[in-house]
């Protein structure tokens, strides 16, 4: 599971239609710390309805096509939580809204 942001969207007027009605979004990876950029931008299936902006987390592999939403889709990573807040050692990283 990795901490990304959401950068972007992606639009495609033909797909699987195992993933029609799924909405793709480019995440970003950040670092838990600083919430700085760690890693390439990826493509999401979202799960829970994230928005730009927001902090998510993302499953990738087997684990992407285990939600509601993506089972037995042909999918790589899944958006399956918008994150609230961090906590590291006592040290608030991130808090949503602050």
């Amino acid at each position: 599971m990795i901490a990304a942001r959401v950068v972007g969207t992606v639009v495609c007027t033909r797909k699987d239609e195992k993933l029609v009605g799924s909405k793709l979004l480019v995440v970003q990876p950040v670092n838990v710390l600083d919430l700085s950029m760690d890693g390439k931008p990826i493509v999401a299936v979202d799960s829970v309805g994230a928005g730009q902006g927001e902090i998510v987390l993302v499953v990738s592999g087997s684990s992407a096509r285990q939600t509601s939403r993506t089972q037995n889709t042909p999918t790589d990573a899944t958006i399956m939580a918008i994150v609230d807040s961090i906590e590291v050692q006592g040290e608030w990283t991130f808090r949503k809204g602050i």
